[in-house]
């Protein structure tokens, strides 16, 4: 079956009770116990454990990463926490280099308190990756592409190097989705969403996901940290996620298409330094990535020719695009990605951040060129 058509079916199955097309959603905080046992009567307890909607949710998301389980929670961090915590206590983490920068304070605020230890390592180098690599690495974490520079990493390659010590690969897919990119497919064990962004896709839900390579030890420690400590999705949240991927494949050939027009302007005008967007062929990682995915996405970023208060001038006269955080829904949005990231960044201080909507390319272009002038 095609990624299309498991996205508009996987968890999507008729109602038994109603009839119903549409997934219902099940609000329900407690559920019957059976009563000769006192056990579940429905295969349902109590709504931090699991629900029925977050249920068809984790269905679909297991079919569209080509994973054997996944699990939702309520934020692409608590997702990234609950694995990180399943982490043996002694361990070391390799980290990307260029990431989204909460992982970054996750690492630096929280690993010492789980006994872990971490490298940041520019994971476009594969052979810079094998050389951070301890006895007591047990995962390397990636993005691909990253968040903001649009770093391509090899994934292909870098599964092999991690698994040859003994590691797992996680891979951060939030910008490519699985509508272009299946990092499992690829050899990751781990693929971890914001589920926020583009499988949300309308920037009204807030949510992450973790698919499993294998129901395995990971899946079942990952689990319980979602159970115990309580990052768990809401039934509603997960109605709108699961409602998202319905649409996901549609709106991604959109967004991708969009972005390489933006992208093509922006290289050619005169007040950019550098564009990052691995659809451009004078993107690094191009090659890679023209091989391991299916088209380029729809994210981007670019540097200002003048420094910190040209990005953000450029950034304040936009007309269409909205000055804000977060990516993937219908609008197109840009950031000035330094100030929102904060005092740790390590983000270049004239670099912008796009996400491309579904508006019409020419009026994103329109927009750009005359907040460019």
């Amino acid at each position: 079956m095609r990624f299309e058509t498991k996205a508009v079916h996987s968890g999507g199955q008729v109602d038994e009770g109603s009839g119903a097309v549409a997934p219902p959603i099940h609000l329900s905080t407690t559920f019957e116990r059976s009563a000769s046992d006192g056990g579940p009567s429905r295969g349902f307890s109590y709504i931090r454990d699991s629900n029925p909607t977050q249920a068809r949710l984790e269905e679909a998301l297991a079919a569209i990463d080509s994973a054997e389980g996944a699990l939702a929670f309520a934020s692409g961090m608590a997702a990234v926490s609950a694995l990180m915590q399943s982490v043996p206590s002694g361990s070391h983490v390799v980290l990307a280099d260029d990431g989204y920068y909460a992982v970054r304070v996750l690492a630096s605020d929280f690993f010492p308190r789980w006994g872990l230890s971490y490298d940041l390592v520019p994971m476009e180098t594969t052979s810079a990756v094998q050389r951070a690599l301890l006895p007591n690495t047990r995962a390397v974490w990636c993005e691909s592409p990253s968040n903001p520079l649009m770093k391509i990493v090899d994934l292909r390659a870098l599964a092999a190097v991690t698994h040859s010590a003994g590691a797992i690969l996680i891979a951060d897919n939030t910008f490519a989705t699985p509508a272009l990119q299946r990092p499992i497919e690829l050899g990751a064990d781990v693929v971890m969403h914001s589920t926020t962004k583009y499988l949300g896709g309308h920037s009204d839900v807030q949510g992450g996901s973790l698919a499993f390579r294998a129901r395995n030890d990971w899946y079942e420690r990952a689990e319980h940290a979602r159970t115990i400590a309580g990052g768990v999705a809401s039934p509603f949240n997960s109605w709108l996620v699961l409602r998202g991927i319905r649409s996901l494949a549609a709106r991604m050939r959109v967004h991708c298409e969009n972005a390489r027009i933006v992208a093509r302007f922006l290289e050619k005008h005169r007040g950019v330094e550098a564009v990052h967007y691995p659809g451009l062929s004078s993107h690094p990682g191009h090659e890679i990535a023209a091989r391991q995915m299916s088209d380029f996405g729809g994210m981007m970023s670019f540097r200002v020719k003048g420094g910190r208060e040209e990005a953000l001038r450029v950034a304040g006269r936009t007309r269409v695009f909205v000055r804000a955080t977060s990516l993937g829904g219908t609008e197109s949005l840009i950031e000035h990605r330094a100030s929102s990231e904060g005092p740790t960044s390590r983000t270049p201080e004239n670099l912008l951040r796009l996400s491309i909507g579904l508006e019409h390319p020419e009026d994103l272009v329109e927009d750009l060129a005359q907040a460019l002038e």
